[in-house]
């Protein structure tokens, strides 16, 4: 049986001869396992997957054609079932440490609660601006506009909007501090 062509050990396979598959397994698991290895990169997925390409070849023994060598068929067996795997999984795994390696970038919950206060606090002085500061906050704060931009927009020259950013920030500063808020973040 050890010197018997693949061929015909397939054609063994087909008929449910559990000998030939045995040899067959024997002569090209370790070949079709480093194949896959190289595909997945992962050891414990290579055995899996070498597992169900041998599956296959039981399974589909009888469907085999002899078109190709034994060899490729069975290696196109694997590459299917790895590019298969492959698809399925995340792009990239993390391991238990790894992921434990991460750095929490989220606020803690006494953060998260005094951004939430300030951030209301913040609405509550921006009311208490004159429609015309309000206008211009909102449109380079909120929007993003430029100086330049705003004046066109509102109708005014640039430094008109300069005058009334000043104003509505100092304003602004003022209706902060009155509310125990005094710049920035935690």
């Amino acid at each position: 049986m050890q010197t018997t062509s693949d061929e015909i050990l397939i054609g063994r396979i087909a008929k449910g001869d559990r000998l030939a598959m045995q040899v067959l397994y024997a002569r090209h698991h370790v070949k079709v396992f480093r194949f896959v290895l190289r595909l997945v990169r992962n050891e414990a997925t290579a055995e899996d997957l070498i597992s169900e390409v041998f599956l296959d070849v039981w399974r589909q023994a009888g469907k085999f054609e002899g078109r190709s060598a034994a060899t490729t068929w069975i290696l196109a067996i694997a590459r299917f079932k790895a590019l298969s795997a492959l698809r399925k999984r995340p792009e990239q795994e993390l391991d238990e440490e790894a992921a434990e390696a991460i750095p929490d970038q989220s606020d803690d919950p006494e953060t998260a609660t005094a951004k939430k206060d300030k951030s209301e606090a913040l609405r509550r002085c921006l009311q208490g601006l004159s429609a015309e500061h309000r206008e211009i906050v909102d449109l380079v704060y909120y929007h993003e506009k430029s100086v330049e931009e705003v004046a066109a927009i509102v109708g005014i020259p640039e430094a008109t909007v300069k005058t009334r950013m000043f104003y509505a920030r100092k304003k602004l500063s003022e209706l902060l501090k009155a509310q125990g808020i005094d710049r920035g973040w935690p």
